[in-house]
């Protein structure tokens, strides 16, 4: 029923139809569309950028570059050729290099043990290698707060009874007395 034999296959065929079937429709290569390159955009160290610097992609920074950096969705990766002054926004920023300027990564912020920044640093995580310098403040805060509205400086601790939530006791721990 299935002869695997191509000359009995094609025996009662025209030569037209044989050359048909072995022959391939040429490949038409589709059209491409946009697509974001998951590879990094670099400045090298020949580089030297002065101004703002905005983008939507993930960066090597190796040359220089003085200004303002907004990479706000994208990751920052100072090199260990980078001379950076300029305050820089990023989700996460790695330095290699040295920066001078104040860093605010979305998702965290690493300073490598080649690592020299000076300024301040806001981001929910930060590393700071064995060997990196750093000379500023640190705010690790894990949710950014808009209101800034004073912070009350007594703590009170309440203790609930048990057997009925009417008796509650406060206690002032700034100034130890008991409060009704």
């Amino acid at each position: 029923m299935f002869d695997m034999n191509p000359m009995k296959r094609n025996a009662g065929k025209s030569t037209d139809a044989q050359e048909f079937e072995g022959a391939r429709a040429p490949v038409t290569p589709k059209p491409q569309s946009y697509e974001r390159s998951t590879g990094l955009a670099t400045i090298g160290p020949s580089i030297y950028i002065k101004g703002d610097l905005t983008g939507e992609e993930d960066l090597v920074i190796q040359g220089h570059v003085e200004g303002t950096i907004n990479l706000k969705q994208n990751n920052l990766t100072i090199g260990q050729e980078g001379k950076i002054n300029a305050n820089v926004f990023a989700r996460t920023i790695t330095v290699e290099g040295t920066l001078k300027g104040d860093i605010i990564g979305e998702e965290k912020v690493v300073i490598k043990k080649t690592g020299n920044v000076n300024g301040n640093v806001t981001a929910p995580r930060v590393s700071l290698e064995d060997g990196a310098r750093f000379k500023g403040s640190m705010d690790m805060d894990h949710k950014k707060t808009e209101s800034t509205a004073p912070r009350n400086e007594t703590a009170s601790v309440f203790k609930l009874d048990k057997s009925s939530n009417t008796d509650k006791t406060a206690v002032d721990v700034k100034g130890m007395g008991a409060l009704k």
